[in-house]
């Protein structure tokens, strides 16, 4: 006898069990649960289990003997003309298997690996999952990797909320008055609980003013103008498809928020549009939204590249720094492996030498310590000042090598450079100085002698530049940093119950709508039909009407105004759609890649599965073939 499928779950009310076969010997079991025989044996509907005997008494005993509660399950049997209980048949229960904890003992049961695999795989403890895992998306195998790059800015260096904002805030509030000419009551904006309002995944309107969470299917769910929501009404006329023209977002008015960095440009620009809204002031009336925009990210951008920022985190770094234990490890056990290691961030050389410093030593040290430059022996190459995206697209971008001392620039010919040192260029190249500016991607992979993106891995945080850029154009591998799983993940475990409502109420709803539509299918028309749709109908509304309440309560529960990051509406968000697509592994922090991970790691997908899929493995589903 072959078994080909077994599956058994417990409940409090029944047990359910279904093992089939190519041949058996038919035993029937009615399981039921109750305090005394009688109501257990009024229970319906009745589970029947075909099976054979031998596996039927072994799973039998096996389920009595693991009993959750003081009340005796009953069991009957038939098997040919003769009925039993448990009892009867003096079916010894047999002493609990030291590997139940092992979920998967059931298919290793069936597919005869039990008794094929060693004790330490069928004692292997219940995997434990936190938000420091390492997700998957498409499998890979770590040992494969023959250099593994990093961004360093949310990346290897994550900052302490709101205060590192605040200072690229209140440096383009001062700058937006001193430079742009703007009015003086800007300089009264603040940044207290902005870091709590924005999510990464919106995306910026910037010729309405508008803020956007769109669905993969580029449905807008939600909408905000400045600090103020938008109307249903508003903005299906604004943004719903019409005959000849379906909204793309990819027009240049349309701004992706795609890292942290853009949430103090998302907040400045809000408050620059509700102002303005005020028509107080003459000077912002004569400026669009999308004017308003540009002179934001103008301001910002230039916090970034003078020293408002810069000399604030070299003075303080502990304060705006969050030190990582876990990073030096990490970058070791991958050299250690082999690999080559690379740092590739837009930062460039003062500031990033000031924050790797810190995320090195721990502690701000002093000048003679901070000119050794003792973190650059993490790494194979360094390359600040990339410019990304355009480092990953443009193959005439010029490498420049940096003196580590003064931060000076000395031009070089890149490849040309390595092929003219002859068999081992680029070991030669790298000897002369391996921190450089700017560049393209063909030096990066001529000085890490690839052959192939496959060959790279690329851990970084900005979805657009450091992600799907990478794995679009390149064919890299790619790790995307997500810091909010580490909340996305709490609130989804404080609140899976009503996610499991959510669910069943959704797939009630579309089984109303199936039964309503056969029912319409029914000749002759009857005044019964007509009273069931008229039900059916009524249920419905009354469905949808808690159905509504109970996933605005889950939304909320994640964030106050746009709800869950990966989710919009019933469907995946914009967001969680290029994660899917070109983020080969997910996490909270690029240090899990150490300790949830190691250079030999392999990683690999949970099997996906169109709707038709999920509908057939559902149990509870009945097929029918015709």
């Amino acid at each position: 006898m072959q078994v080909t499928h077994s599956f058994f779950k417990m409940t409090k009310t029944a047990l359910m069990l279904t093992i089939a076969q190519n041949s058996y010997t038919t035993l029937t079991a009615f399981c039921y649960r109750s305090r005394t025989p009688a109501v257990s044996r009024a229970f319906t509907p009745r589970v029947t289990i075909p099976v054979p005997n031998r596996h039927a008494h072994r799973l039998l005993s096996s389920l009595a003997s693991n009993d959750r509660d003081d009340h005796p399950m009953t069991f009957d049997f038939v098997n040919g003309t003769s009925t039993g209980t448990l009892e009867e048949q003096e079916i010894t229960p047999r002493q609990p298997n030291r590997y139940s904890s092992n979920k998967y003992l059931a298919v290793l049961d069936q597919t005869g690996l039990t008794h094929r695999l060693h004790a330490t795989t069928l004692e292997m403890p219940p995997r434990r999952i936190s938000d420091r895992d390492v997700f998957c998306n498409r499998e890979i195998k770590l040992e494969t990797i023959r250099a593994i790059g990093f961004d360093m800015d949310y990346t290897l260096a994550q900052y302490k909320q709101p205060e590192f904002d605040k200072l690229a805030f209140d440096g383009a509030v001062k700058k937006l008055v001193s430079d742009k000419g703007y009015p003086e009551a800007v300089l009264n904006f603040t940044y207290d609980n902005a870091d709590k309002f924005w999510i990464r995944g919106l995306i910026i309107d910037t010729q309405r003013g508008n803020f956007l969470k769109i669905d993969r299917h580029k449905y807008v769910r939600v909408a905000y103008h400045g600090f103020s929501p938008v109307s249903s009404k508003v903005r299906k006329s604004l943004y719903m498809k019409t005959f000849n023209k379906i909204p793309s977002f990819s027009e240049k008015h349309f701004v992706n928020l795609d890292t942290l960095f853009q949430h103090v440009d998302a907040h400045l620009f809000a408050a620059l549009i509700d102002l303005k809204d005020g028509g107080e002031f003459e000077f912002l009336d004569l400026k669009t939204y999308e004017e308003l925009y540009k002179d934001v990210r103008a301001c910002v951008d230039l916090c970034h590249r003078d020293g408002v920022i810069k000399d604030v985190v070299a003075e303080r770094p502990e304060d705006f720094i969050i030190h990582d234990p876990d990073l030096v490890p990490l970058l070791q056990s991958y050299r250690n492996a082999g690999v080559k290691v690379f740092l590739l961030t837009n930062s460039h050389w003062e500031y990033t030498n000031v924050a790797m410093n810190y995320l090195f030593h721990g502690k701000k040290v002093d000048s003679k310590t901070f000119y050794r430059h003792l973190w650059l022996d993490l790494f194979d190459l360094v390359i600040v000042g990339s410019c990304k995206p355009a480092f990953l697209v443009d193959p005439y971008l010029n490498l420049f090598r940096v003196n580590t001392q003064d931060g000076s620039l000395k031009n070089t010919d890149g490849i040309f450079e390595i092929e003219a040192l002859g068999r081992n260029g680029a070991h030669q190249f790298l000897m002369q100085g391996k921190v450089f500016q700017g560049g393209n991607w063909l030096q990066l992979q001529a000085m890490l002698q690839t052959q192939a993106g496959e060959e790279i891995l690329y851990v970084g945080d900005h979805l657009y530049s450091d992600v799907l850029r990478s794995k679009r154009t390149l064919g890299w591998r790619t790790t995307l940093i997500v810091p909010e799983l580490t909340n996305e993940m709490a609130v989804f475990r404080a609140n899976r119950e009503v996610f499991y409502k959510i669910i069943q109420l959704r797939k009630l709803r579309d089984d109303m709508s199936s039964y309503a539509d056969s029912l319409k299918r029914l000749v002759p028309w009857t005044a019964e039909t007509e009273q069931r749709l008229l039900n059916l109908h009524q249920d419905d509304l009354k469905v949808k009407e808690v159905l509504t309440m109970l996933t605005e309560r889950y939304h909320r529960a994640f964030h106050p105004v746009w709800g869950q990051m990966f989710v919009a509406g019933y469907q995946d968000s914009r967001f969680a759609y290029y994660v899917e697509n070109y983020a080969c592994l997910y996490t909270s922090k690029a240090t899990n890649l150490g300790v949830k991970a190691s250079p030999e790691r392999a990683f690999r997908t949970i099997a996906e599965m169109l709707p038709h899929d999920k509908m057939m493995a559902d149990l509870a589903t009945v097929f029918d073939s015709h």
